[in-house]
């Protein structure tokens, strides 16, 4: 048995129907696609019309299967847009590979004929290297923005759930959809109506491009000490180059012992030792996901020498960082990872 939603008033100048077009690249995350679907099919429920409308799209026209092996017919291959249509591309594992010359060549001719583009998910890696996001803000996966960022110097990346900036849309991935999807509902059709599809979909904390995707360091690390977590967030965002134990306990007024017996007592290791995982960490990360040399990971996660990086790397991840990349297949077509 289904019950009939009482319908939102919209506003008098309310737009006409809307298209949406998504492109689904090979392997993408289907929650993020699903997310902004399903909040564009409650809002047509939800007027009691069809405000939305949309169409999928795929390279060379056949099915697309996305990261959890669902095959998905799509209805158009990369054809001429309306100027009014608003397109989405949708990404998700092994986003270079998915990231073809065709594709890449189809988004900068219909970007010139001003249609509107976003990228859901890692999609905003695709939009990056057509070229399409020099000069603007985006946001990507906090998974992917090591790599995002040194690859793409020219495009201001932040930690938002959703960047809006333009006619250039990108998401972090994941429910972001549904985030993104109430903004622009609300923008067409008001405020009640958005609330009303987030009643739908039973989400009941909206999120705005002023949120960023990651949990707060507290939450992240189960503790709640605010020296220790602004230190923590100072090394996080210094890993080119890294300040010693002595500058962090100064910066936060504290002795270099008194930080020591800090991180002993809530994290179980040094603050030298949980700096040099951070680094780690990200290195991995560059090897993965990029094409970027050893020694230019090495110096990007403030590393002196190689020899030292491998050294350090071995130690943690039991192997080193030339097999670490030779096991993803680096130098290998496609071989390079993007993903969540």
């Amino acid at each position: 048995m289904s019950i009939k939603p009482q319908t939102i008033s919209l506003p008098a100048k309310a737009p006409q129907e809307r298209r949406f077009v998504f492109v689904l690249l090979e392997r993408f995350t289907m929650l993020c696609f699903a997310c902004a679907v399903e909040s564009l099919r409650i809002a047509n429920r939800m007027a009691g019309r069809e405000l939305y409308t949309w169409v999928l799209a795929g390279e060379g026209g056949g099915p697309v299967r996305c990261s959890n092996g669902t095959e998905f017919r799509v209805d158009m291959d990369l054809s001429e847009l309306d100027r009014d249509d608003t397109l989405f591309l949708c990404g998700g594992i092994d986003v270079q590979e998915a990231t073809t010359r065709r594709l890449v060549a189809w988004l900068r001719r219909e970007a010139r004929r001003g249609v509107t583009m976003g990228g859901l998910c890692t999609a905003g890696y695709t939009l990056a290297k057509a070229g399409l996001l020099d000069g603007k803000k985006a946001t990507i996966h906090w998974e992917n923005q090591d790599s995002f960022a040194e690859e793409f110097t020219d495009v201001t990346l932040t930690k938002s759930v959703f960047v809006v900036d333009g006619n250039r849309i990108t998401t972090a991935g994941g429910t972001a959809s549904i985030d993104l999807m109430l903004k622009i509902i609300a923008d067409d059709h008001g405020e009640e109506l958005a609330n009303a599809v987030a009643d739908q979909l039973i989400y009941s904390s909206i999120r705005t491009d002023q949120d960023t995707q990651r949990l707060s360091i507290p939450t992240r690390i189960g503790v709640r000490h605010p020296r220790l977590s602004r230190v923590i967030q100072i090394m996080e965002t210094a890993i080119e180059d890294p300040i010693s134990p002595a500058n962090l306990a100064e910066e936060v007024g504290m002795s270099t012992r008194q930080l020591e017996r800090l991180f002993r007592r809530y994290l179980d290791r040094s603050p030298k030792r949980y700096y040099m995982e951070l680094r780690l960490q990200k290195a991995r990360n560059l090897l993965m996901q990029t094409d970027m040399s050893v020694i230019n990971v090495a110096l990007a996660c403030g590393f002196a020498s190689p020899s030292h990086f491998s050294k350090c790397y071995r130690a943690h991840y039991h192997t080193t960082p030339y097999r670490e990349r030779g096991s993803q297949g680096a130098g290998q077509p496609g071989a390079t990872r993007l993903s969540i």
